[in-house]
């Protein structure tokens, strides 16, 4: 028997991959990498909270509501506790933002120099009925002088000033998708291992597609420009896939290619989508695939943040079909009536 097929490769790791990507920076201490390591962990033992929640009666609501208004779920208050836990033992990071918090946390880490924004547990509420959730994560360099606690302003940059941004997708297999402004690159999870393996190397978003995406439960409270460009989809023969996830949502369309929309509403007319922890993180991962998001007018990692907690409209994907989306959202902004389909 062929030896080489005795032993073949399993694959590079997270770790591995990381520490040659570091080598490709000589200026590089090693601190980015460890704070990805961190998430890695604590995305390790959310995973296996959801593999058992269903076990150990974790799943459900918590009983009260977050900062959002959200019933909070008992997974979202596990998922926040880890993920704080490992970014403040690990000492890289000063400052947290987190979707489950009113205010910035302060890990005690004076001299860490990164910032990190972070949906500790996206889509919770469908964990019930075995639907694919996730976490979602940014990170920055703080502004302020190290030695210090971290401040307001080191939280509230706009999404151009990412180091990193990233998600962990918990579904069929548990993926972490990642950036660090150089390609995106997604591992897989081999629980048996207990390792994220490389599996999709430099992802790349279809520059259209045949996807669109948003809940149209509530398109009674569409805008006309919404509502209209929902008509072009379909008048197109677009497939309607929307999970009410959003990084299931995203990550499909990310290899898939289509278009993701949340946008302002009569009820919600900022949005209901956060800036800081899921529509920063995501374009910055999208452009780097050769996507594109907006608000419909404005690229999303250019607006301003005024607060922790801003929302946005948010426009998501293949590049063509983002393009088209703000051609009919362009009438909106200019106080005329919508395209004709």
């Amino acid at each position: 028997m062929d030896h080489n097929k005795l032993a073949l490769p399993v694959g590079t790791t997270l770790d591995r991959f990381i520490m040659r990507k570091q080598e490709d920076f000589p200026y590089a201490t090693g601190e980015l990498s460890q704070l990805l390591r961190d998430i890695a962990l604590a995305a390790k033992i959310v995973n296996r909270e959801i593999n058992r929640s269903g076990l150990i009666d974790i799943a459900g609501a918590y009983g009260n509501r977050n900062v959002q208004g959200e019933d909070v779920q008992k997974l979202d208050v596990i998922a926040n506790i880890r993920f704080i836990r490992a970014l403040r033992n690990g000492g890289e990071v000063c400052t947290i933002i987190s979707e489950e918090e009113q205010e910035m946390i302060q890990t005690g880490n004076h001299q860490g120099k990164y910032v990190v924004a972070i949906d500790p547990l996206d889509g919770s509420s469908n964990i019930d009925v075995n639907v694919s959730i996730g976490t979602i994560f940014s990170i920055y360099r703080r502004v302020s002088p190290t030695g210090s606690e971290g401040t307001e302003q080191d939280c509230l940059q706009p999404g151009t000033h990412q180091v990193a941004a990233g998600y962990v997708i918990y579904g069929s297999s548990t993926m972490l998708v990642y950036t660090t402004g150089n390609g995106v690159n997604g591992f897989t999870y081999e629980p048996s291992l207990g390792e994220f393996f490389l599996s999709h190397p430099n992802i790349t978003i279809p520059k259209t597609g045949s996807i669109y995406s948003i809940n149209e439960g509530i398109s009674e409270s569409f805008t006309p420009a919404t509502a209209a460009f929902v008509k072009h989809c379909k008048d197109q023969n677009y497939s309607a896939r929307y999970i009410g996830s959003l990084v299931a949502d995203f990550h499909r369309n990310l290899l898939k290619g289509g278009i993701y929309m949340y946008p302002a509403t009569k009820k919600s007319p900022e949005g209901k989508l956060r800036l800081m922890y899921e529509c920063n993180t995501l374009a910055f991962i999208v452009e780097q695939a050769g996507g594109k998001s907006s608000n419909g007018q404005i690229r999303t990692m250019e607006i301003e943040p005024k607060g922790l907690h801003d929302r946005c409209p948010f426009f998501i994907g293949s590049m063509e079909l983002v393009e088209k989306a703000e051609e009919f959202m362009a009438s909106e902004f200019s106080n005329s009536s919508a395209p004709a389909v």
